[in-house]
């Protein structure tokens, strides 16, 4: 934390000598009580909602500052730190890390720009926007670690129509995120959006991941034989919102591991695709420019082929909320996580369901 304050008064420094440029900040946590929990899910892979029973307290779950900077008429820039609670950090401190940057050369061809650098990846910008509550829940396939909202490379976005009702973007890029390269395998974006009516809005996202061959485990060759094990993952998001109104959105994605699953464990080992999906319906009404009612219903299965597994494998994730903003810049949210598990077959094993409360709070400080 004290890094990314050091930091905002450094930038701060910066903006007086370059005025030309523009600072936003924005910051966001909650105060917090797990009031349910059961005791297996802590050996439970990608949570929604984990934590241990009775937890609560006050947490900075993000904070952002960003700095926007018009370089000439044809080329602009962003530079932002994130400041978020990384879990996984043994003295339990806040992390900060570069969240995007990019260099956008717009026009470099009429109706086309082309980005460089840490950038965000194609499939959130639309469905973020249209949740409209990052502060409260990361999308779906951000939520379930499908696709990075970052990676380092090169896109070119683009409009097919002088209203930019229908348009593209095209990305090659690392495959890591924010974190460094490690090998020779990149990650290929695709997306297309159309906004064939008022109010209505949709994309189709498709991209490749590619990764290094694996061990054929029927092999008995030396070496071994190898197989694929890249990843592909297919999108379909549709929206629609009256502004100041109401709004309703769904997304959903499949993803297949090329050679992921080992459904056999007597040789000869039957070595299949593994296959992933989830969906998320999500809507808010405005009973007032000040009072905003939202919920969002997802549901997730990290494994389409089998349900006979150790632990508990689809999962359902809901939230309802109020969004009480107070000012243009600050808004007080009450709401509820709500995350529910897969029984095992044949009665098994079964799991509570995990309830968490909040109260998030959201503003912005520049």
């Amino acid at each position: 934390m004290k890094l990314f304050f050091t930091t905002i008064i450094m930038l701060v420094l910066v903006s007086t000598a370059f005025p030309q440029g523009k600072f936003t900040g924005s910051i966001f946590g909650d105060y917090f009580y797990n009031a349910t929990r059961d005791a297996e899910i802590a050996t439970m892979k990608n949570l929604a909602n984990g934590g241990a029973k009775d937890l609560n307290g006050f947490t900075i779950r993000r904070a952002y500052l960003t700095y926007d900077n018009d370089i000439s008429y044809s080329f602009t820039s962003r530079f932002r730190l994130e400041m978020y609670d990384r879990e996984n950090l043994t003295d339990n401190r806040l992390g900060v890390f570069v969240k995007d940057a990019y260099v956008k050369w717009k026009g470099v061809f009429k109706g086309h720009d082309l980005t460089i650098g840490i950038q965000p990846a194609p499939p959130f910008e639309i469905s973020e926007k249209a949740w409209g509550y990052r502060q409260v829940e990361k999308t779906i396939m951000d939520l379930r670690s499908i696709v990075s909202t970052r990676d380092f490379g090169i896109s070119l976005t683009g409009k097919f129509d002088e209203d930019g009702n229908y348009g593209y973007t095209l990305m090659f890029a690392n495959g890591s995120g924010v974190r460094l390269e490690t090998n020779k395998f990149k990650r290929y974006y695709a997306q297309v959006y159309l906004k064939p009516i008022k109010n209505f809005h949709a994309a189709l996202y498709f991209d490749l991941n590619g990764r290094a061959k694996i061990n054929d485990p029927n092999s008995t060759l030396k070496p071994p034989a190898t197989i694929d094990n890249n990843i592909m993952t297919y999108a379909l998001f549709m929206g629609y919102a009256v502004k100041d109104k109401c709004s309703i959105g769904l997304e959903g994605y499949t993803q297949t591991t090329e050679n992921g699953l080992r459904k056999e464990t007597i040789v000869p080992l039957s070595m299949n695709d593994l296959n992933t999906m989830g969906y998320t319906i999500f809507g808010s009404y405005n009973f007032s420019k000040e009072l905003v009612a939202f919920g969002r219903f997802d549901y997730f299965d990290p494994n389409t082929d089998s349900d006979d597994i150790s632990k508990g494998d689809s999962r359902n994730f809901m939230i309802f909320g109020i969004d009480y903003k107070l000012d243009k810049n600050f808004s007080i949210i009450p709401n509820i996580l709500i995350e529910t598990y897969e029984s095992l077959p044949n009665g098994r094993r079964s799991y509570d369901t995990s309830i968490t409360p909040r109260i998030t709070f959201f503003y912005n400080f520049l």
